[in-house]
């Protein structure tokens, strides 16, 4: 199993380590937080979106095709009922210059199987322990 540790730095701050990589997760000023990071929410939906771009830049690659100007935006919004969570999420991938018209439906029939995307419409088992 993949392993990271996420540790509490004060107030809503946290170091998250994976692998050697450190990064600061913490609340908007707006919700309490010192904005020392993006919130965990964001991540999640980061998480998201930059899976969708790794398989396009390697579908681009695979292709033979210039991934050059290849990029991803993407906005989410909080559904309005419970239980708290991302409603919605809408991803554009801004293709580079050139991209055949004829190759789309393979390329977004391949982003829209991202590993992460697959582990939202199949959700994993999660077993969450308190120790200590």
């Amino acid at each position: 199993m993949n392993e990271m540790r996420v540790e509490h730095e004060g107030g809503d701050r946290y170091r998250v380590r994976i692998r050697g990589h450190e990064l600061i997760v913490d609340q908007t000023k707006d919700d309490g937080g010192g904005d020392a990071g993006p919130t965990p929410t964001e991540l999640f939906v980061a998480g998201l979106a930059s899976c969708v771009a790794f398989y396009a830049g390697r579908f681009l690659r695979r292709h033979g095709l210039p991934t050059e100007g290849l990029a991803v935006d993407c906005g989410f919004a909080f559904a309005e009922d419970r239980p708290a969570r991302v409603g919605r999420v809408e991803i554009a991938v801004r293709l580079p210059a050139g991209f055949p018209e004829e190759r789309r439906a393979v390329l977004r029939a391949v982003v829209e199987h991202c590993t992460v995307h697959n582990s939202l419409r199949q959700p994993p088992e999660v077993a969450i322990e308190l120790e200590g």
